[in-house]
């Protein structure tokens, strides 16, 4: 009974784990969504190129990353996703900041891509469209967790080396 139990806490901690992180990668897809011209001139305040790219694609990563991981579908790819976007927050806005949030660091990027990796690591779980089709016995555990970490990571250095130089910070 007691080993029941513990599957069952099991099971509902990685649902919740998948919703808040789905859903946090969501709200943030669709706000970015809703202010494509907005978030179009923040990106090249902050120094991408092709600005209007990188808020529809933005948009469109992050509400099909979060879509996935709330569904887990395809969990270590909606995981890598997640952490590369991550990845590119943190290196193009968070990092010259500090770790805490409170200062703009990259606290909240860190710890959304770190709960991805473990995620992907853990597995979707038993309510999951990947334990329905049996995905999620094909690519688990460490395998999975250096899945999305590696390509997450892979995927940001080759946004950022393409679309991103750091403004220049030296002229008034």
């Amino acid at each position: 009974m007691g080993r029941r139990r513990g599957r069952a806490g099991t099971e509902v901690a990685r649902l919740l784990l998948r919703g808040v992180v789905g859903g946090t990668m969501i709200a943030h897809g669709v706000r970015h969504g809703r202010s494509l011209d907005g978030t179009a001139r923040w990106f090249g305040s902050i120094g991408f190129r092709q600005p209007e790219l990188q808020a529809r694609t933005s948009a469109a990563v992050e509400i099909g990353a979060g879509a996935a991981l709330v569904a887990g579908a395809g969990t270590p790819f909606a995981a890598a996703a997640v952490v590369g976007t991550m990845a590119v927050a943190a290196r193009s806005v968070h990092a010259p900041n500090g770790f805490f949030i409170t200062a703009e660091g990259y606290e909240y990027v860190l710890n959304l891509a770190a709960a991805s990796v473990a995620l992907a690591g853990m597995g979707p779980g038993r309510f999951s469209v990947d334990r329905a089709i049996g995905a999620d016995r094909r690519l688990r555990g460490t395998s999975a967790a250096a899945l999305a970490a590696g390509l997450g990571l892979a995927g940001a250095a080759a946004q950022l080396a393409t679309f991103w130089r750091a403004p220049d910070t030296t002229t008034p």
